[in-house]
């Protein structure tokens, strides 16, 4: 994620960055700051992430909604 232009990562990519992060902070070694700075990239890519589950629960729901309505493409 270029987080100065706010550029979207996909989900698996802010999944796998946010991994990175929590792998990074486990580890320890790190200043008071490079902590602080870790743990809120991974706030924003926690927050990626959430958006894109609630996108597909929403497709999802729509779908089921549709079959459920008999208007999905199951019902030609």
């Amino acid at each position: 994620m270029s987080e100065a232009a706010g550029e979207e990562l996909g989900y698996e990519q802010a999944r796998d960055r946010l991994v990175e992060v929590v792998r990074e902070l486990e580890a320890g070694g790190l200043s008071l700051e490079q902590s602080l700075a870790l743990w809120e990239k991974g706030e924003k890519l926690a927050k990626v992430c959430e958006h894109h589950l609630e996108g597909a629960r929403e497709r999802i729901e729509a779908a089921l909604a549709s079959v459920e309505d008999g208007t999905g493409d199951s019902a030609q």
